[in-house]
């Protein structure tokens, strides 16, 4: 009991980072306050981020501005159809002056990459990016580059517009740990947004943390205690969508034709710590798995014809399993 009250008390000190950003945020983005907390909290557990929305969302000023807050390294890369593979991780360069090749490094190379409307270009672009978002490190001709930490790719799409668009692979889809879907803001949010941008100076976010301060907040995540009764209630609602019917969820037999991946459940693990250092506490509870869990495993829920037919969505099987599993 003694351990929790001390980690409690430097996860309340150390939680004042995400103030920072949120604060910081709220100068440049109107509203949104659940998606800006859900972008901390992937880069609070290094998890990666793919945000999906119509057009003129801010989704990239919300993760332009959130790099801008942390004064890392960050690179744009707009993924268009004619983009290469080399474009994104480099490629050697032969040298007339030293007779040799070397290697010129491609703007993965930075902390925060947003790849943006990412599903515009092909497949081999869209696999570029695996290694380093799995292991971290980039292979460039037979040598091996390590990424700086921290490192985190920031993905956006467009759900509406499918003409010379190329689907993420369910593999890809995957190693993002949370799919956050942006919606339109209110009225009296977007009244806001009007004033703001129509005046002479339009708001910015200043550097208020460092890379180290965010590598030292995901040490302190990872020290936030997980009970063994949270590992199961994790365990039984990944296991509910991959086998329905011993959950006593026969109506979705037939609506998954595939359920959530083990990263699903690891990831969801790392998101409710992440989730509860928010929050400024050292231990998780079922409230904080509630919270990001519809983020950790919409996109890894695939649904039968039959269940897209009955316009069923990812979100209604996780709200049927999340109604069904017993909560500790």
């Amino acid at each position: 009991m003694q351990d929790i009250q001390e980690l409690n008390e430097k996860i309340q000190n150390a939680a004042s980072i995400t103030k920072i950003i949120m604060d910081e945020a709220s100068h440049v983005i109107v509203g949104q306050k659940q998606i800006v907390e859900k972008l901390i909290i992937g880069l609070l557990a290094g998890g990666h981020v793919l945000l999906e929305g119509v057009p003129g969302l801010a989704k990239t000023l919300l993760v332009n501005t959130v790099s801008n807050i942390v004064s890392a390294k960050f690179k744009r890369i707009q993924f268009t159809p004619d983009l290469l593979p080399a474009d994104l991780i480099g490629t050697l360069i032969y040298s007339q002056k030293n007779e040799s090749f070397v290697v010129k490094k491609g703007p993965i190379f930075a902390n925060f990459i947003l790849a943006d409307e990412i599903n515009r270009s092909p497949a081999k672009v869209q696999s570029a990016l695996l290694e380093a978002m799995q292991e971290k490190q980039v292979t460039i001709g037979e040598a091996t580059y390590k990424l700086d930490e921290p490192f985190l790719v920031m993905a956006t799409q467009n759900p509406i517009e499918q003409e010379g668009t190329y689907p993420l692979p369910e593999a890809q889809v995957d190693r993002f740990m949370l799919k956050l879907m942006v919606d339109y803001p209110t009225r009296e949010d977007e009244r806001e947004v009007l004033r703001r941008f129509i005046q002479k100076n339009t708001p910015q976010a200043e550097a208020k943390l460092s890379p180290e301060d965010i590598i030292a907040a995901r040490d302190l995540v990872k020290e936030i205690y997980l009970d063994e009764k949270i590992e199961n209630y994790i365990l039984d609602i990944v296991f509910a969508s991959r086998f329905p019917e011993k959950y006593n969820l026969n109506k979705l037999k037939n609506c998954i034709s595939y359920g959530a991946s083990p990263r699903a459940t690891i990831n969801l693990a790392i998101a409710a710590k992440a989730t509860a250092f928010l929050r400024g506490r050292g231990y998780v509870i079922p409230e904080d798995i509630r919270y990001i869990v519809y983020d950790v495993m919409r996109h890894r829920v695939g649904l039968t014809y039959e269940a897209e037919a009955e316009n069923m969505r990812q979100e209604d099987v996780i709200s049927e399993i999340l109604a069904k599993v017993e909560v500790p």
